[in-house]
């Protein structure tokens, strides 16, 4: 009997979001210290999705081909760590972009092959994934709510060691995850063009895209706009935290809402809570209960969604096709989806300000409406029972 090595994967789970909780929630501000304009942040965090359109492709194509997964999830947890030191050598842009790019690149490259290895260990109850990726969830709490703390005394540059030190705790866990009986990995290869023409299949990517570039200026921008109306660093990890912890409610309970609800219904709700989020997110910062509002919908527009997206890319890429389609589900959503959001608020967050700039966010998540709603019809619960 295959026995799951549910606290490794979760411990990798666990570090691997909590340098997001650490980076992506006060890098900004560190950036920020250091005098660099809207659009030059934007334009360094950018290369977090930039490098996802690129980075996840090429290792899933050699997952697929060649196998060898633990190899490349332990490599970039290396090179993406010695990425990251450069940092502390760094203060101009050209520097900063090239440290930046390699870290993207090897970071990204890592996630859809633990997705793929954590299917794999799972194998037929695919409906405890959310149970292991919600240690995720618990990872970027405890960095975001730690980290905002230490930078209410300490300089901004106090996210540098945390980060460093987490990206350690990725790679202690990247070499002591073990390999999969490769379940995904067997049958027939069938081509990635024959699946994306698949109406379903395009449109959930289409919409993936959209859901991402809605959530473009939140993850660049969304502690600078909270600082920016008077609220302390510790609220602001408040705020992130209590976002995270409605997305662990939502993973708790995926997977018996996944066997009430189709797949149709459930994004549905996702994509609408997008389209009310980002506008009250704009417009109503001043008010306290609002903001707690928009954090309390991201278990909705993240977690209920990612669950139910990934979930749907497990099923509809079979056999040796599931490496390239987990990774294009990163790619095009987390990748190609959020460079154009992250882009596109650094160019329009000093022109247009902060409440158009999130209802283009909203204008995102209302075309991703559009595409459930036409192309992606009533199917079994996502988790597969």
């Amino acid at each position: 009997m295959h026995a799951l090595p549910y606290w490794r994967l979760s411990g990798y789970y666990f570090f691997y979001f909590a340098f997001v909780g650490a980076f992506s929630p006060y890098f900004g501000l560190y950036l920020q210290s250091l005098n660099f304009s809207a659009w030059d942040i934007g334009l360094l965090m950018s290369q977090m999705q930039l490098m996802r359109l690129f980075g996840p492709n090429l290792w899933g194509w050699l997952v697929d081909r060649f196998g060898r997964r633990m190899i490349i999830v332990r490599l970039a947890a290396l090179i993406g760590l010695a990425g990251f030191v450069a940092f502390f050598w760094l203060e101009r842009l050209p520097g900063m972009l090239v440290a930046m790019a390699v870290l993207a690149f090897f970071w990204s490259a890592a996630l859809p092959l633990v997705e793929m290895l954590t299917f794999d260990h799972l194998r037929d109850d695919c409906g405890r994934y959310s149970r292991i990726r919600l240690w995720g969830s618990v990872g970027f709490i405890v960095a975001v709510m730690s980290t905002g703390a230490l930078l209410d005394w300490v300089p901004p540059v106090g996210v540098l060691w945390v980060c460093a030190g987490i990206l350690a705790g990725i790679l202690v866990y990247a070499l002591v995850l073990p390999e999969a009986p490769t379940a995904s990995g067997q049958g027939a290869f069938q081509p990635i063009g024959d699946i994306l023409r698949q109406p379903k299949v395009a449109a959930l990517m289409a919409a993936c895209f959209m859901m991402s570039a809605a959530h473009g200026a939140f993850y660049v921008f969304f502690s600078i706009h909270l600082a920016a109306h008077g609220y302390a660093k510790t609220e602001v990890g408040l705020l992130w935290s209590l976002g995270v912890l409605a997305e662990i409610a939502v993973f708790v309970a995926m997977a018996r809402l996944s066997r009430r609800y189709s797949l149709r219904a459930i994004l549905l709700v996702c994509f609408w809570a997008a389209v009310l989020r980002f506008l009250i997110m704009g417009w109503g910062v001043d008010s306290v209960a609002l903001m707690v509002l928009t954090q309390l919908l991201h278990g909705l527009t993240f977690g209920a969604y990612h669950a139910s997206a990934i979930s749907a890319v497990n099923r509809w890429f079979p056999g040796k096709s599931q490496g390239r389609g987990q990774a294009l589900y990163s790619s095009l959503s987390f990748g190609a989806g959020g460079l154009l959001g992250a882009l596109i608020s650094g160019r329009t967050w000093d022109s247009l300000g902060a409440g158009w700039t999130y209802s283009l966010g909203s204008g995102f998540a209302l075309i991703g409406v559009l595409l459930i709603w036409r192309w992606v019809h009533e199917t079994p619960a996502v988790d597969g029972h």
